[in-house]
Parts: C-alpha cells; sequence; structure tokens
C-alpha cells in the first residue's frame, strides 16, 4: 500500500468520523462505529510512520505492517 492510498483512507475515515459526531444523538451502534473508527485511525496513522521512519532510514517501506489494535492503543505518550 502506497502513502497516498493510507492517506486517502485516513481522510474517508475522517469524514466519517466527523458524520458521526455530527449526529446530535449517538446510539449505542454509533458510540462502537466510533470507536472502531479511532482504532482504525491510529493503526493507519502508525502504520503511516512506520513507512516514513523505514524510508528516512534508507529501508524499504513495504516492510512496514499495521499493528493490532491492543498494540496501538496502548502506546505511552
Amino acid at each position: 500500500m502506497e502513502d497516498s492510498q493510507v492517506l486517502a483512507h485516513i481522510k474517508n475515515l475522517s469524514a466519517k468520523e466527523e458524520d458521526l459526531y455530527g449526529k446530535e444523538n449517538l446510539n449505542d451502534e454509533d458510540i462502537k462505529k466510533l470507536h472502531a473508527m479511532q482504532v482504525e485511525l491510529d493503526q493507519c496513522w502508525d502504520f503511516l510512520r512506520q513507512r516514513r521512519a523505514l524510508r528516512d532510514a534508507g529501508k524499504n517501506p513495504d516492510n512496514a505492517e499495521v499493528r493490532p489494535p491492543d498494540i496501538v492503543e496502548n502506546y505511552e505518550e
């Protein structure tokens, strides 16, 4: 997957996330969808950062892998 494809997916997910946040009342299903989108966005950003770091280090960015949610969601800031 190319960086441009990852960014397009991020843009699409962000638009869907905005649509949900724009609703007056979120039901349980909306909240589940929103959480899933947020996790997927975190995974996409992590994947993109990996690709950029590999490229900056002179390595093949195609060696980046999407990390599972339990890893991405537990990063310390």
